[in-house]
């Protein structure tokens, strides 16, 4: 499938729907982010909220990279990385992935970190293909 990768912009109406769309096949305990957390994420200096589209202009992915400094270095993260289920299995996530990553290097990252769980096991094939590396390390939560 010919993909496109960009960055949002602006939280249109495309967007919202785009992500009314995508977020449950992300997450079944997370509702759909509003108008208003969207527009937040695309104006934050620390995120890029990035979408794919098909050859007809649909937005059918998205990923967001999160930038930030540290005292020891420029620090980025993938989160929420969705594929539209009628579109995985051809190249979407890869195209989101390696776009992610030349913007991280462009902004002077290192490495780039993700969490992806275990039962997800094409993103995590994707995710070694590319050239992520798993880490040994414990990952702690905070419930608040």
């Amino acid at each position: 499938m010919p993909v496109s990768v960009s960055e949002a912009q602006a939280a249109d109406d495309e967007l919202v729907d785009a992500f009314v769309r995508l977020t449950p096949q992300l997450s079944r305990s997370n509702p759909a982010p509003t108008r208003a957390e969207l527009d937040e994420i695309v104006r934050s200096e620390a995120s890029r909220l990035l979408v794919a589209r098909d050859d007809d202009g649909t937005i059918v992915g998205s990923l967001t990279l999160v930038l930030f400094r540290i005292p020891t270095a420029v620090r980025a993260w993938i989160e929420d990385v969705v594929v539209d289920e009628a579109a995985r299995g051809q190249g979407v996530g890869e195209a989101l992935n390696r776009e992610a990553l030349r913007i991280a290097a462009e902004a002077g990252a290192r490495t780039v970190d993700l969490t992806s769980r275990p039962s997800r096991e094409a993103a995590n094939r994707l995710y070694q293909r590319i050239g992520f590396e798993q880490r040994e390390t414990n990952v702690y939560r905070y419930e608040l």
